[in-house]
């Protein structure tokens, strides 16, 4: 079981459920980080006393060590800072719960610093799966997922045989505008995008969800976290958000993990792995559960779906391309500049301009994001 953890991105969803279950298990908490939201990082900082803390925004930093000049915590601003909350020597786990591709310069950070990654950021692999993963192999650290379809598959792998895999499913909520035609998304306002169904998530990431480019990225992190070929991985629309994924083996037998839709469970396993502990958290009641159900999802009209199957295909850094696009979409949409439509358009076009290099570099990645995110924005 983990001793210790950092949490890159500890005042965002997964930073702050994280800290939840810390609590819980008694784990002591060694590092802790944020962007920007320095008045939630005291809070935290007063009461889980770390040995560093972290503040992407120099001038936020400066504030927060004024601050916190109290007590004897090392406060940093800038990468160097998330570097250093990834790497603290008495830490065996860190969290990445850092959304976007600025979660990837500190996993592997991390990673280099043979610490165990609960992962929380799919961008890191979406961006750069073959590199992190190999570098783990290579480092003897494990890559212990934290999305709960993710999660869902490692556990019903459990025990199994990865060769014996037919294809793993990965269920999708289907978001707020399931069933939902292209013309009725014409009209979607920012508030009923942001209305998940089932889950507490941050704003990004909830937005992804009700465009489905989020089952678009974990179909990417599924590939290289599990070692899965494209046509081994399958999308099914689950409403209930109560099966979280299945694998499917050769012999036609279906293993699922199902719980209630509460992302501490798949934290604490991360944390707890491969032990499993007692909580208080909300337990799955089958009896008082609606009927099951599944469908296909509607990539016609979801099209960031398509989009982020298109990516894979094409490999090499079409996938940087296809998240540092969506990252700016999903921005302009949160700001009200776009229109909820227009964020698969955005993507579409800047992947249509781009000449995939095959095999790259983690310089050729960050190169590739920042040529898309500055294309969108001569825009």
């Amino acid at each position: 079981m983990t001793k210790s953890i950092s949490i890159l991105g500890s005042t965002g969803s997964i930073g702050v459920q994280t800290l939840d279950v810390a609590r819980n298990l008694k784990i002591k908490v060694e590092g802790l980080s944020a962007n920007s939201s320095i008045d939630k990082l005291e809070i935290q900082a007063r009461e889980f006393l770390p040995k560093v803390v972290a503040v992407g925004d120099e001038n936020q930093a400066k504030v927060l060590r004024q601050r916190l000049s109290d007590l004897s915590i090392e406060v940093i601003g800038g990468i160097e800072g998330f570097k250093r909350v990834a790497s603290i020597e008495s830490v065996d786990t860190v969290v990445t719960s850092i959304v976007g591709i600025a979660g990837l310069i500190p996993t592997m950070e991390a990673i280099k610093n043979k610490k165990n990654i609960a992962l929380a950021n799919k961008e890191t692999l979406v961006t750069a799966g073959h590199i992190v993963m190999s570098e783990a192999a290579k480092m003897g650290v494990n890559i212990l997922p934290v999305d709960s379809e993710h999660s869902a598959i490692f556990q019903s792998l459990m025990g199994n045989n990865i060769k014996d895999i037919s294809r793993v499913i990965l269920t999708a909520s289907g978001g707020p505008f399931r069933g939902k035609t292209k013309k009725d998304l014409e009209m979607v306002t920012l508030a009923e995008a942001l209305k998940h169904p089932n889950w507490s998530m941050g704003s990004k990431i909830t937005i992804d969800s009700a465009t489905l480019m989020n089952k678009g990225l974990e179909v990417i992190e599924a590939k290289w976290l599990f070692g899965l070929e494209l046509d081994q991985i399958k999308v099914i629309v689950h409403p209930q958000s109560i099966i979280h994924s299945m694998v499917e083996y050769a012999d036609g037998s279906v293993i699922a993990q199902l719980g209630s839709p509460d992302m501490r469970l798949p934290i604490q396993f991360a944390m707890t792995y491969p032990d499993r502990k007692q909580n208080d958290f909300s337990k799955l009641d089958l009896l008082k559960s609606n009927a099951l159900t599944f469908e296909e999802p509607d990539m016609k009209t979801f099209t960031c779906l398509s989009l982020a199957f298109e990516a894979l295909t094409k490999g090499g850094t079409m996938p940087a391309v296809m998240n540092a696009a969506n990252e700016e979409a999903v921005s302009l949409f949160l700001k009200e500049k776009i229109k909820f439509v227009d964020i698969p358009k955005v993507i579409e076009n800047v992947m249509a301009k781009h000449q995939v290099i095959q095999d790259p570099t983690i310089e050729n990645i960050l190169d590739v994001d920042l040529w898309a995110r500055q294309m969108i924005k001569e825009k």
